[in-house]
């Protein structure tokens, strides 16, 4: 698969996030195995679960150890619409994913090139091969739109 089809497939999980609970944040991430099959997804559910770990990272990782019977996802591909933060950059280190592909960059909180790059930094066991701006605009928009909205209420 490629990474614009998975983007799109991350960008479906944003958008039902947002439909699930208008507070929840519209992020969505996809996990896809070694020979490309699609292991997990996931949206964003801080305000559904009230749980401040619940972003759409950190399920979709949850799940695809699930799918697979491990925690060590080596060779899986994680999508993303929004650069993770510092908390979901770290599990994505800890579960040796291969590759990460992200659609928007978040200058305020990224950690996966903007403001850290904890994804490739030298000092850690592990490095993840990164992928930026897939369908950005779209993904930014998405963004866009819902903190418009929230500011309007």
């Amino acid at each position: 698969m490629d990474d614009e089809t998975m983007m799109g497939l991350a960008l479906e999980q944003a958008r039902a996030a947002a439909n699930r609970n208008p507070a929840d944040v519209p992020i969505g991430a996809v996990v896809l195995g070694l020979d490309g099959e699609l292991l997990s997804e996931a949206g964003n559910r801080r305000e559904a679960d009230e749980d401040p770990t619940a972003h759409a990272e950190i399920l979709a990782l949850r799940a695809a150890a699930r799918v697979t019977g491990r925690w060590n996802l080596t060779g899986c591909t994680l999508a993303v619409t929004l650069e993770p933060c510092t908390m979901c950059a770290g599990a994505i280190v800890l579960s040796r994913l291969q590759r990460v592909v992200v659609g928007a960059m978040d200058p305020k909180a990224g950690a996966a090139g903007s403001l850290y790059d904890l994804v490739r930094e030298p000092r850690l066991n592990h490095r993840v091969e990164l992928t930026t701006g897939v369908r950005g605009q779209e993904c930014g928009d998405l963004l866009r739109a819902f903190f418009r909205e929230r500011r309007r209420r």
